[in-house]
């Protein structure tokens, strides 16, 4: 389905009032709004296809129903985000779940939605239908050649599929580890990973970047051959100026300094990316900003540091998108809820004084510094959101709309209260 712009003029028109009070407020509060708003407008985030469905766990899974069918369906779903909030303008392809039939009418259809394509990214986790070879004791981790060149010619394909529709890089994540001690071989196991990776970067074009990600444990509790952000930034150094490190924010073992990993490697010019959650204990992929919105703020806070400081642009630097799944709510509530997140963090970091951050520190004043990071962080942005969007064309309050227009029913009259969209 297709949301009508005169909709979402009614729907603001209604609100408008008191959003130019609320506006008009912290624009006369805070120094170069209209910059802030103009970086807020080019700051997208990619939505991963297989986030467009109801989540679950390994106990059971209760769809909404009218989620996606297929590709065409999802890329769908994605333009009614990307109409509401105008932050959703990509879609990241997972392979194979989501393998285009007809690449160029793919194309021509997400061009219509305003998506390009972003990351591709490969499957190597879980066996498919119709697979020679089993990954259940790794991929390209995997004592067997034969089971590491088909994980190698898989990921080859992705690259391939990704070119067809415009995409620019590959991200690898490996669920390859061990979950008891002396199964595995340590140094074997990233020596084979290591190769393999060297083939699929060998197959990048030129202008592509590789994303490795890491994470600290699940499937395999024991070890994880790409556990940490030090062993992915191995692998990057060892293949390559096109391979990167990316971050998803629950890969990582409880109250690690994620904002510190974020700083080296973007000082090692090595960070590639993010999958944006959060979670209490571990890699629970929940609601961006649901659980830890601070630390999301002081993330930014060293992602702008940083991005400024090597004079990377913060909307095409580095790859932005979504991974979340939402067991209990509406997927598409849920995406609007992450990227409304992700928006305030990035908002409330770009207000921070560099300059008298900078002077505080150099001059060892901590409670100055703590007070300069909670000022801003405390500052309510979402009116500057909302204005962004306003300019854009989205909608003033998208979960509002979302609700008040009914939007989950229209779906489910539209493709039935039984439909469950693939992946996980």
């Amino acid at each position: 389905m297709e949301i009508h712009k005169s909709l979402i003029s009614d729907h603001n028109q209604k609100g408008l009032t008191e959003h130019q009070r609320k506006f008009s407020c912290i624009k006369n509060e805070i120094s170069d709004a209209d910059g802030i708003i103009q970086k807020l407008r080019a700051f997208q985030i990619a939505i991963p296809s297989w986030a467009l469905g109801t989540g679950g766990t390994r106990f059971g899974r209760f769809p909404e129903g009218g989620e996606p069918r297929d590709l065409e369906e999802k890329i769908e779903d994605i333009g009614l985000l990307h109409a509401l909030n105008k932050s959703s303008g990509a879609i990241s392809l997972h392979i194979p779940w989501d393998i285009p039939t007809e690449p160029e009418a793919i194309k021509d259809l997400a061009n219509h939605h305003g998506i390009r394509f972003d990351a591709m990214n490969s499957n190597t986790f879980q066996d498919q239908k119709d697979q020679k070879l089993s990954y259940k004791f790794g991929s390209l981790q995997h004592v067997d050649w034969a089971v590491r060149q088909q994980a190698i010619a898989h990921n080859i394909e992705v690259i391939g599929r990704g070119i067809e529709l415009g995409s620019k890089s590959l991200t690898v994540w490996l669920s390859d580890g061990s979950s008891f001690p002396g199964q595995l071989n340590f140094r074997k196991a990233f020596q084979n990973t290591l190769e393999g990776l060297k083939e699929i970067y060998a197959a990048l074009p030129s202008d592509w970047k590789m994303f490795v990600e890491y994470k600290a444990f699940e499937p395999n509790f024991y070890s994880m051959t790409v556990g940490d952000w030090g062993q992915s930034l191995l692998y990057a150094n060892k293949l390559g100026p096109k391979a990167f490190t990316l971050v998803d924010l629950g890969h990582h073992l409880p109250n690690a300094n994620i904002e510190q990993i974020i700083s080296l490697l973007l000082m090692e010019r090595k960070l590639g990316g993010f999958h944006f959650n959060d979670s209490k204990y571990g890699d629970d992929d929940l609601t961006v900003g649901s659980v830890n919105p601070y630390q999301l703020f002081l993330i930014f806070n060293e992602l702008i540091e940083g991005l400024d400081n090597h004079g990377i642009d913060h909307a095409t630097g580095l790859g932005w998108m979504i991974d979340t799944s939402h067991n209990l709510k509406d997927p598409l509530e849920d995406l609007l809820q992450s990227v409304e997140a992700i928006k305030i963090a990035y908002a409330q970091a770009l207000l921070i004084d560099r300059k008298e951050l900078a002077e505080a520190q150099t001059s060892n004043d901590v409670v100055a510094a703590q007070e300069i990071l909670q000022s801003a962080f405390r500052t309510d942005v979402r009116s500057l959101l909302a204005e962004a969007r306003l300019l854009g064309g989205g909608a003033l309050n998208p979960i509002d709309f979302f609700r008040e227009s009914k939007v989950r029913s229209r779906l489910i009259h539209e493709r039935g209260s039984k439909s469950i969209a693939t992946g996980l």
